[in-house]
Parts: structure tokens; sequence; C-alpha cells
């Protein structure tokens, strides 16, 4: 093996623990957008345009992982098919979450219902992120996976 193959190797462990810092991140741009303004005004764009970022790029991330991370995951380590499954039922409750939170934006609802749902949208996604990280970064750190990081796991 090359030094390349083994940083590739070890490099899906970094990739993963790097996206979940910047949806972290995001979430906080986020939450102060909220805090910052009155929906119905002139920060509602900007509230819009942060909330909508934030969703997509959460939504594109578990998307990925379900599409081409887990699968290589599987195939690999069967026996964390029931980890694998719990992640993904992570993701379809997140998504309902994120949609509800888009729905309010696109309301215009008060600042005090958007820290609500983003307060939701934080517990879950920081339980699932740990979770995630408890269950996977070692089995990441030895995983072959020829896949585009950016497509896996959503923007670096």
């Amino acid at each position: 093996m090359t030094e390349r193959e083994t940083t590739r190797l070890i490099a899906w462990s970094r990739e993963l623990r790097r996206v979940h810092a910047r949806l972290r991140d995001a979430l906080q741009v986020t939450r102060e957008a909220v805090d910052r303004g009155d929906p119905t005004e002139s920060p509602a764009r900007e509230l819009l345009l942060f909330c909508h970022g934030f969703c997509s790029a959460l939504d594109t991330h578990h998307r990925g992982e379900d599409r081409t991370l887990f699968p290589a995951i599987a195939a690999e380590h069967p026996d964390l098919a029931p980890v694998l499954r719990a992640l993904e039922q992570d993701h379809s409750m997140i998504a309902h979450l994120l949609g509800g939170l888009q729905a309010a934006v696109d309301a215009r609802s008060s600042p005090e219902v958007l820290a609500g749902h983003l307060e939701g949208i934080a517990a879950i996604m920081e339980s699932h992120f740990r979770y995630e990280e408890r269950q996977l970064l070692a089995v990441l750190e030895g995983l072959e996976l020829d896949a585009d990081p950016e497509e896996t796991l959503g923007p670096l």
C-alpha cells in the first residue's frame, strides 16, 4: 500500500469530522440570524438564505451517506447493519425536522418559533453526529472507498 493510499483511507474519518464541524458552524450562524431579526422585515432574506443553506447542506450530507458511504460500510462490515439502520432513521427524522423549519421560515414565523425548530434540530443533529462518530470513525479509517468526498459527505 502506498503512502497516498494510506492517506486516502484515513481521510474518510477526517473528512467526516470536518463536515460535521462545518454543519455545526452553519447551525450556529443560522441561530445567530434568528436571534438578530424579525422575519417580517429585511433580515428575513438573510434568515431565509441561512436556513436554506443549512438545511440543504445537512440534507445533502445525509443523502450522500445513505447513497454511498453506508453501503460501502455495510459491504465491509455487515455486523454494523443495526448501527447503519439507526443512523438512516435519524436521517429521516432530521429531514422531517428540516421540513418543519423550512415551512416555518416560509410562513415568516416569529423568531421564537424558528428558534424552537432550530433547538430541536440541534439536539437531534448533535446526538446523531456523536453516535455516528463513536460508531464509525474507526471503521472509516480503514474503509476502502473510491468515491468523491463531496458527493459522499457533502460540501467540505
